[in-house]
């Protein structure tokens, strides 16, 4: 603490140095250095910024191009005929069937639903009769004891309501008495293997129209240049130069590319998924925009529980003023249609956007440099006076251009 009247040391106050601060002003300073190790990491990270930006960027990703979403529809037909002619199932099921029988529903949206084994019910009507055993819940009972039949109850996974009495399902099972279409299921398991098994040689013609709206740009994969007698008799073949764009293809070609085998399959059921990608370079002529196809199973493949794909529908009609109906459990392959794909044109901006970009890039290698120069090398205190220099407004500015008030000339 300084005596009394004398004078403390002469020195910014503190908001004079907060101003110092803020109205400080920094610019860069170039300094050239002749250092071999520094040159050679200046140019080896300059020559993979430009690589990344011309193979990655530009030749890779195409940065030079605009892209446009794509738009599609789709719409399916099956043409084939199928005769099981097997002695081990229902006689009722050994009759030609055809493509307006088992394809269910016959439109759907973006794919199709093609029958390869059933449970068939004929001859419903309502009534009373033994329920399922396999239906759900404990169903056994006898003539004197109805405890599991309780009179009005619904079994939700059965197939009526309990009438509180016990009837036989078979020579060997009793089971609750129910009130609804009868008689019900007799078989919980389908026929092993599929009755319809032929359908691997069924067809399906594919029609998908896509359209990317930012070019104004429409195609088909039935290609324009199809000679008519070629699109009667192509299937597509994965492995073709030519009939890989074939849109006729069989349900086992589909089957096989998703490494699946059909007899199996169509067995319990399962679901196939098509997909149709469109991956076009607009700078060249539209005939270089094509499909290509690929076939994978969608559901779980090896599942324990609840196995494939299947499901109920029935077929009513009226006979003496009786409603009847024929009930069919449908097992099944569902081919589900997926179209993905974008277009890509050439656009100022982007180019210009990119090339801005990698430019911009380039800084990266200066500043990865400036960090061994001034912080990893020997010499670094040396660099670090060459890099930065402090220069003060108050500095002695004699010897650039502007004399000393001591030394003008009275």
């Amino acid at each position: 603490r300084p005596e009394k009247g004398e004078k403390m040391a002469d020195g910014p106050g503190i908001c004079q140095r907060i101003v110092q601060v803020v109205f400080e002003y920094d610019t860069p300073r170039i300094v050239h250095i002749k250092n071999k190790k520094v040159g050679l990491i200046n140019r080896v990270i300059q020559l993979g910024i430009i690589g990344y930006v011309i193979g990655w960027v530009f030749v890779y990703k195409k940065g030079y191009q605009d892209f446009g979403d794509i738009v599609s529809s789709v719409s399916t037909k099956l043409k084939g005929v199928a005769y099981p002619n097997r002695s081990d199932i229902d006689p009722a099921l050994n009759r030609v069937w055809d493509i307006a029988g088992l394809v269910v529903p016959p439109q759907q949206r973006d794919g199709f639903f093609i029958m390869t084994n059933m449970i068939i019910t004929p001859d419903q009507s309502q009534g009373t009769c033994a329920e399922a055993p396999w239906a759900g819940g404990n169903l056994t009972c006898t003539d004197t004891d109805t405890s599991n039949c309780p009179a009005g109850q619904i079994e939700l996974t059965g197939n009526g309501m309990f009438t509180g009495k016990c009837a036989s399902f078979d020579n060997e099972t009793q089971t609750c008495e129910i009130q609804g279409w009868c008689p019900v299921e007799q078989q919980d398991n389908p026929p092993s293997p599929g009755v319809l098994e032929d359908a691997k040689e069924f067809t399906v013609l594919l029609k998908n129209t896509i359209s990317f709206p930012l070019f104004n740009f429409t195609k088909r994969n039935i290609l324009d240049e199809y000679d008519p007698d070629y699109l009667k008799n192509c299937r597509f073949n994965n492995s073709d130069p030519v009939d890989k764009y074939c849109p006729i293809i069989k349900l086992d070609t589909m089957v096989k590319e998703a490494n699946q085998n059909f007899t199996k399959l169509a067995e319990q059921g399962g679901i196939i998924g098509i997909s149709i990608t469109w991956d076009c370079n607009l700078d060249y002529s539209s005939s270089h925009c094509l499909p290509k196809y690929s076939f994978s199973r969608l559901d779980k493949a090896d599942s324990k529980v609840s196995p494939g794909y299947n499901f109920r529908y029935a077929r009513y009609y009226k006979q003496n003023n009786i409603d009847y109906r024929t009930l069919i459990k449908a097992y099944g392959i569902r081919f589900d249609v997926v179209v993905s794909g974008r277009a890509g044109k050439f656009n100022i901006i982007p180019t210009t956007m990119n090339i801005g970009s990698g430019l911009a890039l380039l800084g990266v290698a200066t500043i990865l440099c400036d960090i061994v120069v001034l912080y990893v090398l020997k010499k670094k205190y040396f660099y670090q006076e060459k890099k930065y220099m402090m220069v003060d407004d108050d500095d002695d500015l004699r010897g650039y251009g502007r004399l000393d008030s001591s030394t003008t000339t009275k």
